[in-house]
């Protein structure tokens, strides 16, 4: 078996939104039934089926190959035959009425249906499920009974054989008025206590809201008992007339997310619907009302009833109205309409405003049907008749609802329902005229602003009427919705929108300033505010202003919007515009105009890039020099050269007037170059200028500078620069020292004794060290300028003790003509006496150097007599065969190596001038050429090249120091560890 739902005609699946809302499908049966149906439910796309055999199909339509096919636990005989179904919204439980009023339930993950012995003789007709989601359980429901009564009762499944499914049954309300045709229940408030409950009979409607019992724990007792008891019900009276006619209450299905989640307008709602003998009786389910207790006559209220005869008239066979129309035999609600099926003929009517708009003649006339229904949880309406299955399929349902609420003039709702552009700006531009029309401008701006009505026509008719709010509304709205690529019309929005502020904040400024009553009516009447109200304005509008120049920045032409704000004379929206583009160079430029070096600073502060810092620094050094150079400190990224400028002006202007420790250019170079060790020569110069050009006479600073430059032996500065510095201010020991670190110790000395600094000279004379002829020099100089203004012989003589190169006839030629000999007496002796010491050590010497020339000429004379005994057997130091073999030499280190041995040994690190002459004597020696005394020289030569130092100990061991103990290709054998 298997059931294919004709599900094609999903909504949008035909793509054209002019095809009908409604059309009926009959979904084909692909199993054979033995019986037909009896009762009929769906929910959450679950399908549940009651034969006349007592058998029930439960079908899933998103698996319809699945089918559970269930009996009844008892005979038909015994129980009677299924008479009604009723299933909970999320399919998760099913009560199942027999004729004989036996009640059974079935879990949805059970095949066994369970008796209700609780219900036992009850014939239920409706039933309303607890307002939560109910899954292993039912949660508190209410039963409607044909006899009136009102049952609650809580099932919760159990495999106990003999644990009754219902924790309780209890009877809490009898409506008086037969049968108990539909039920329903919600909760009204976030408080799970306050709920509501409708009860349909065939001739009343009431409606219940309150407060029930909350338990403590669920299942303990009754819940809705307190509320029957205690609340009076809003009744609405149908009367039938006496007639008998089909009754129920549907509710219309959950609405979409889209709906669910939109504006606050009461069509988000879900519907109610009570089936009468008037009609349809429908409206919205309010859920808040100023109290519950009336919440049931609001709401019947604001119902109407659709009365049978404005529905199509059924026609006979022959194609006329009948005489008497058949009643209205089943309706259920969508989210704008109602279905309602008459004699086979299904109609669908939109309770916004009652069109038909959907006529339809679906069974034969006479042809039984079981009713129409919904399921809540999926939106499918469904139809079924004893054999057969159709589906409801809607199509864009709310295609048509903008229009009927825009009609209605519910105009937010008809915006929340358009769905295309055409749509929504056909509402708003209605909208916005009906807000204009009644004076509500601010609204209309905001509504005007997104729809394509003409720019100027709505702008033209603000201004017309002296709203000058709303147009700066309407202005700010439109900008929001202005493409990117609009740049030409967003920018004059924006520049007309900073005119309209500047206008609004001047007007708040005139109101408070005069303290005149604003009006602001353009109907003649006058509505005053206090100045006190406008200067609550007047924040909120600044504010405004703000967040527009901050939101829309990248709109606004900044030398439009410069002159718009200057003309009106907001200094304060000047800047903070300013600001927000980050255009710091204007509000600098604006404060050090106004000579508001404070605020200058302040802006200053936060800024980064280096071109600021080089451009204000010479106005702020002479105004705010000592902050100023607090934050020229804190930024790493500035090239001090281009800030010298400021720093010369700045000592120029009030250099001389401070003290060189209160100097801010001078610490502040002074900074640069011990903290951010610069090396630039510029900075460095600058800083001797300053120095040296100081009026001060102490030059402990400058001569500390360079000394610490000297002492680093890095002298960044120009030294030929400091030079003519010092010399021209006349800083003497600066200048001195510079001569010293050039080596020019004469001109130091000259210098220092130009300006009589005789210790100084005499302290550069001694700086040469090792250069004794210098310092006597320099010291000679000294001497001459001591002893040309000494007062005394001997007070000169004493002071030019402290250099002992200068001798007693070095100073001679400096002393006065007239000078007599008694005054250095005393040092003439001591220097004749001293040079009779050195004679007699020169004798000395000279004596010691005879006696050792006498000692090496014997020596020589016995080297002929030295001689080294071979013991037998010696070997050669390099070839290790017996030394006597053939010519050999032996050195006094005991050495002994073979004639020819040695030779190899000797080419082997000898320079190739050396290795030709041994070998050119070696081949002129061995050939016999040379006899007599020439051979002698020849050997003593070839000797002398040759064994002339032994290879072992003398200077060629040195050399070959250096070389491996295993040469390449020897083997290395021996030297294995």
């Amino acid at each position: 078996m298997s059931l294919d739902p004709a599900n094609g005609y999903a909504a949008g699946a035909y793509g054209d939104s002019q095809l009908p809302i409604f059309d009926i499908q009959q979904v084909e049966l692909k199993f054979d039934i033995a019986a037909d149906f009896v009762a009929a439910q769906v929910g959450n796309n679950v399908l549940i089926l009651a034969l006349s055999t007592s058998r029930i199909l439960r079908i899933d339509l998103d698996n319809p190959e699945d089918i559970d096919d269930i009996d009844l636990p008892k005979r038909p005989a015994e129980i009677g035959l299924i008479r009604k179904l009723f299933l909970d919204p999320s399919a998760s439980h099913l009560i199942i009425s027999t004729t004989l009023g036996e009640n059974f339930y079935l879990h949805t993950q059970s095949r066994q249906p369970k008796a209700l012995a609780g219900l036992k003789g009850v014939q239920i007709e409706s039933v309303a499920w607890s307002p939560s989601q109910p899954t292993a359980s039912t949660r508190e429901i209410l039963i409607g009974a044909t006899d009136g009564n009102i049952y609650e009762t809580y099932i919760e499944p159990t495999s106990e054989f003999y644990r009754r499914q219902e924790k309780y049954v209890r009877n809490v309300y009898n409506t008086q008025d037969g049968a108990v045709v539909g039920l329903y229940a919600d909760v009204l408030s976030s408080r799970p206590e306050v709920r509501r409950v409708m009860v349909a009979t065939a001739h009343k409607l009431l409606h219940f809201a309150g407060r029930t019992t909350r338990q403590g724990t669920e299942g303990s007792g009754s819940v809705y008992a307190k509320l029957f008891e205690s609340e009076t019900p809003a009744v609405y009276d149908g009367d039938t007339g006496g007639m008998v006619v089909p009754s129920s209450l549907t509710v219309s299905p959950e609405p979409p997310d889209a709906t669910s989640s939109s504006a606050d307008d009461e069509s988000v709602d879900r519907a109610f619907a009570w089936l009468s003998a008037q009609g349809i009786f429908s409206g919205n389910l309010l859920t808040s009302a100023p109290d519950p207790a009336v919440l049931g006559r609001h709401l019947f209220r604001e119902s109407k009833l659709l009365p049978q005869s404005k529905l199509p008239p059924v026609q006979t066979s022959g194609g006329r109205p009948r005489t008497q129309q058949p009643p209205i035999a089943s309706a259920v609600l969508t989210q704008f309409h109602i279905l309602a099926l008459v004699d086979g003929h299904l109609t669908g009517v939109n309770r916004l405003d009652d069109t038909i708009v959907y006529n339809q003649q679906v069974l034969e006339p006479g042809i039984g049907n079981l009713g129409l229904f919904a399921d809540h949880q999926k939106n499918t309406y469904w139809l079924f008749t004893p054999t057969e299955i159709f589906e409801v399929v809607v199509t864009d349902e709310a295609r048509d609802v903008w229009r009927i609420m825009l009609a209605q003039g519910r105009y937010d709702a008809a915006q929340q329902y358009a769905t295309t552009s055409e749509q929504k700006d056909a509402v708003a531009s209605m909208t916005g005229d009906h807000l204009i029309s009644s004076g509500q401008y601010a609204e209309a701006a905001v509504v005007l602003g997104k729809s394509t009505k003409a720019f100027e026509d709505v702008a033209l008719s603000f201004i017309d009427k002296g709203e000058h709010d709303a147009l700066r509304k309407y202005l700010l709205v439109k900008l929001s919705s202005l493409p990117k690529k609009a740049v030409m019309q967003r920018i004059m929005v924006a520049a007309w929108l900073v005119e309209l502020f500047m206008a609004k904040l001047n007007q708040l400024d005139d109101t408070i300033s005069t303290k005149a009553e604003l009006t602001t009516t353009t109907d003649g009447s006058s509505t005053s505010a206090s100045a006190a109200d406008t200067k609550k304005q007047l924040p909120a509008m600044r504010k405004e202003f703000r967040d527009f120049c901050t939101r829309n920045k990248t709109d606004l032409n900044a030398r439009t919007v410069y002159e718009i704000i200057s003309a009106h004379g907001r200094e304060e929206e000047l800047l903070f515009y300013a600001n927000v583009v980050d255009d710091y160079n204007y509000v600098l430029s604006y404060w050090v105009q106004r000579e508001r070096w404070q605020e200058a600073m302040n802006v200053l502060k936060k800024q980064t890039q280096p071109e600021m810092f080089y451009k204000y620094s010479t106005v702020l050094m002479a105004h705010v020099a000592v902050e100023l150079v607090e934050v020229l400190m804190r930024q790493p990224n500035l090239d001090t050269k281009k800030l010298i400028p400021a720093l010369l002006n700045y000592n120029k202007v009030l250099g001389d007037s401070v003290p060189l420790n209160q100097n801010q250019a001078i610490r502040y170079l002074t900074f640069c170059i011990s903290h951010a060790h610069s090396t630039e020569p510029a900075v460095h110069n600058t800083l001797l200028s300053l120095y040296a050009a100081h009026p001060t006479k102490d030059e402990t600073t400058l001569l500390a500078y360079l000394e610490t430059q000297a002492q680093a032996h890095e002298q960044h500065y120009d030294a030929d620069f400091a030079l003519r510095l010092c010399i021209s201010h006349q800083r003497v020991q600066s200048a001195v020292h510079v001569y010293c670190t050039m080596q020019q110790y004469a001109s130091a000395v000259d210098l220092a004794l130009r300006h009589d600094h005789v210790d100084l000279a005499a302290r550069v004379a001694d700086r040469p060290g090792n250069d004794e002829s210098l310092r006597k020099k320099l010291w000679l100089k000294v001497a001459k300028k001591v002893i040309g203004q000494a007062k005394g012989i001997k007070a000169a003589i004493e002071f030019l003790k402290r250099c002992q190169l200068l001798r007693i006839e070095d100073l001679i030629p400096f002393f006065p003509d007239f000078v007599v000999i008694d005054d250095f007496k005393e040092e003439i002796c001591a220097a004749l006496e001293d040079y009779s010491r050195q004679i007699e050590d020169l004798k000395r010497e000279m004596d010691e150097s005879a006696n050792t020339a006498q000692h090496i000429k014997l020596d020589i004379a016995a080297l002929d007599q030295r001689y080294a005994i071979v013991e037998p057997g010696e070997k050669c130091w390099k070839c290790r065969l017996p030394l006597l073999m053939r010519q050999f030499f032996v050195f006094p280190c005991q050495h002994a190596f073979h004639a020819d041995c040695l030779g190899q040994m000797v080419m082997g690190f000898v320079g190739e001038g050396r290795q030709a002459r041994i070998k050119s004597l070696q081949r002129e020696v061995g050939r016999g050429v040379a006899v007599g005394r020439r051979k002698e020289g020849m050997v003593r030569e070839l000797d002398g090249l040759v064994a002339g130092a032994c290879v072992l100990c003398g200077e060629a061991a040195v050399r070959m120091i250096d070389e491996p103990f295993v040469g390449v290709g020897e083997d290395k054998g021996e030297w294995a560890i």
